[in-house]
């Protein structure tokens, strides 16, 4: 046999690497990176992720925005939110047109709406026929008409270890009793619906039936054991009533316009008995086949896998019904692209796929790579994504050429840094002169803690500073000169700003602690911020250097979140921070945090006014104006409202984040709500546009492959070579 040379074996090499770069750079047109399926490649699909396993899919326990954002694809509750339109307008869901609302005195008699007699509110609801729900095992019915799952004992259950495993489904048209069932549910103790206490004190009979169906469960459980299923439609409730098969009406005590918005919450989104039925067999709880899980609704998606270990996926309802996008919105929107879909049937896409993702530089490197369709910004990639400049905030030069677009949104929330009102050094207790200088100590602190400087630093510049705790939005928010807090701001060339250190230190020394120490005896002034992290943040670090401008000296004591929790209900607490997302776009909404019968220790932690603030005028003008429609009467309430309490400055400080959610060029028709989560199915993409720029960002770097393989080839063959050499030289010297 003829021997190789070296330049053969080099030539050896490249012929290799010539063969193997079609594998080495994929077979298929798929990026050779792409982390999802090559079955969903071209499909219309939504890709985007989560952080946390939702606790929560049943409709009656869910209170969290993160659990919303997959339930509220599922179900639909009677009313809804126009997508684009702004200021929020509510709009019908299931209905034929929005709720009938009849007002009546004590004796049943119909009066006006504006009425002092007003003793009762009569919601009277109509269903679109022909609504169903997507298919499901609790709807699986024999030829008989008989449920195909029943079972009597959790061994009958045994062979069914998720929802998959019912390969039988069937589907049922929405009726009234479903939303009434619902209602029930929310009622019924053994949920813990968050809803509860707050529905129980205006619609007629929920505390009596909450009552009742704990007796009756008491009984039953009794007789049957733990776990045996209440039928609630055996229990009376006084103010629910069913017309037909598609009407319904809910009664309330006296007049709550607020009641309008929680319809369009998944707390009352239509529960068949079939399906609680179904989910109450023995067994099925054990393998988390229940409501909490397995959500069923009559939304445009149905959830068809949940591993919140892994994967989320939402998949179209083949049986939703026929819904369109908007042919209308505010101003701009068809400017930006977001009429161009207008008429179409919905939902644009066919599935939505959310991956778990724990941490934030995985999570961004996909979203460049283009395996994410939407994300967040978080503080490690926020340089990368936006330019600050005078003009304000925009996208970064490589963002902007990557064709991503950039979504911007006032959050519909108040971050707050909160007084103790009832502690005896910075509250509002003693005499009226001793509460006098502690509202000047509340003031300077809050002239000096600077709050743009916190939003600049911590949050890349995401939020404004607020004046009150209406946002931006919000019927009752105070724009301009008008709205700004005058003991804390000044208007100065057109925008507020904050007042000098020097005015700060004055008050300071009117409330008795010149220059940061009691007048009298000398001692520094020391307050202790409580919070569920310990002292030594770059947060907190800087909130020490706010006070100490003052010559106030700010401990931090850190503790555990329940331990925060009982010293914030018993009182025990002095500075603290908190936070709250609006629930409806109303100013009520807000304005309940500083109410005093909400208070913390007045309602034993479970009221909203963490600072347990309490002003009779406050109180008393909350109560007339919580009930009103938005008019020029209740704005000018509010307003008084406003001026009472950046007068008595029981917030040090607050602000509302903005948020940014940035979109690749494939995606559409994404516009920030700040109250519904049920936006999936306006969102669109382009899958061939995607997938063309899956390849052109992922391109494989093969030379350094090919360069180890040539090195590596001229090492090895050579050898191998001589090797053979010697094996032949061997063979021929045996021979002779």
């Amino acid at each position: 046999m003829s021997s190789m040379s070296t330049l053969g074996a080099t030539r050896l090499a490249l012929t290799l690497l010539v063969l193997l770069t079609p594998w080495l750079s994929g077979c298929t047109e798929q990026a050779w990176n792409n982390p999802h399926p090559q079955a969903e490649s071209g499909q219309h699909i939504l890709y985007s992720n989560f952080a946390e396993r939702p606790k929560h899919l049943d409709p009656a326990r869910s209170y969290s925005s993160d659990e919303s954002r997959f339930i509220d694809q599922i179900y639909e509750p009677p009313l809804d939110y126009h997508y684009l339109k702004r200021p929020y307008e509510l709009i019908p869901n299931t209905l034929t047109a929005m709720p009938d609302i009849r007002y009546s005195d004590a004796n049943g008699n119909e009066v006006a709406a504006d009425s002092p007699t007003v003793a009762f509110s009569t919601y009277h609801f109509a269903i679109k026929p022909g609504i169903v729900y997507q298919p499901h095992p609790a709807f699986a019915r024999n030829e008989q008409g008989e449920p195909v799952y029943r079972f009597n004992s959790a061994a009958e259950a045994q062979a069914f270890s998720t929802i998959a495993d019912f390969t039988h489904t069937g589907t049922q048209e929405l009726r009234a009793e479903d939303y009434l069932y619902q209602i029930r549910r929310l009622a019924d103790p053994k949920l813990l619906a968050p809803l509860r206490g707050l529905l129980s004190e205006y619609i007629v009979g929920m505390k009596e039936f909450s009552e009742q169906v704990a007796s009756a469960r008491e009984q039953l459980e009794a007789e049957q054991g733990k776990g045996a299923w209440l039928d609630l439609r055996t229990i009376p409730f006084a103010g629910l009533e069913q017309q037909g098969p598609y009407e319904f009406s809910i009664r309330l005590r006296g007049k709550y316009p607020q009641f309008k918005y929680w319809l369009a919450f998944h707390f009352f989104a239509p529960i068949p008995v079939e399906v609680d039925i179904f989910y109450h067999q023995p067994g099925l709880a054990q393998r988390n086949i229940s409501l909490d899980w397995y959500p069923v609704g009559t939304g445009p998606f149905m959830m068809t896998r949940n591993n919140p270990n892994e994967v989320i996926i939402l998949e179209r309802n083949p049986n939703f019904r026929a819904d369109f996008y908007p042919s209308e919105g505010a101003d701009g929107d068809a400017e930006a692209g977001l009429l161009a879909d207008a008429g179409k049937p919905l939902p644009l896409i066919d599935k939505a796929v959310y991956r778990l993702e724990k941490e934030a530089i995985p999570l961004w490197t996909k979203f460049m790579q283009g395996y994410y369709d939407r994300s967040g910004i978080g503080s490690d990639s926020f340089d990368q994504a936006v330019r600050i400049s005078a003009d304000g905030i925009g996208l970064s030069d490589d963002m902007t050429s990557r064709g991503v677009t950039l979504e911007k949104e006032v959050v519909l929330g108040t971050y707050y840094l909160g007084f103790n009102m009832l502690d005896p050094v910075v509250g509002d207790t003693g005499t009226a002169a001793e509460r006098a200088r502690k509202r000047k100590l509340r003031q300077a602190i809050a002239i000096a803690y600077d709050q743009y400087e916190m939003i600049s630093i911590f949050a890349n510049g995401r939020g404004e500073v607020a004046q009150g705790p209406i946002p931006p939005g919000i019927f009752g928010y105070q724009e301009g000169e008008a709205g700004i807090n005058p003991y804390v701001f000044d208007w100065v060339n057109g925008k507020p700003q904050r007042k000098s250190l020097d005015a700060a230190k004055q008050l300071l020394a009117e409330a008795g602690y010149p220059g940061g120490r009691h007048a009298r005896t000398g001692e520094p002034l020391v307050l202790n911020l409580d919070t569920t992290t310990g002292g030594s943040t770059a947060i907190q670090n800087w909130m020490i250097r706010q006070f100490r401008k003052l010559g106030i000296q700010l401990n931090i004591r850190g503790t555990d979140y329940n331990r925060f929790k009982e010293k914030m209900s018993a009182g025990n607490a002095q500075l603290f921070q908190w936070g709250w997302l609006a629930d409806y776009p109303d100013a009520e909404n807000f304005l309940f945090l500083l109410h005093g019968p909400n208070s913390q220790v007045k309602t034993g932690g479970s009221g909203v006014n963490s600072a347990n603030y309490d002003n009779p005028e406050y109180n008393r003008l909350f109560d007339k104006m919580q009930l009103m429609e938005n008019s020029p009467e209740r704005l000018q309430i509010i307003r008084r409202m406003l001026d009472i309490v950046q007068r008595d400055t029981p917030w040090a400080s607050s602000w509302h984040p903005h948020s940014y959610v940035l979109n690749n060029q494939w995606v559409r028709n994404t516009k920030p709500h700040g109250i519904s989560k049920s936006v999936l199915k306006y969102y669109a993409v382009d899958p061939d546009l995607r997938q063309q720029k899956q390849q052109q960002w992922n391109q494989p770097v093969l030379w350094p492959l090919g360069l180890v393989l040539v090195v590596v080839l001229i090492i090895v063959v050579p050898g191998v070579l001589a090797w053979r050499r010697r094996q032949q030289q061997r063979i021929a010297a045996a021979r002779h």
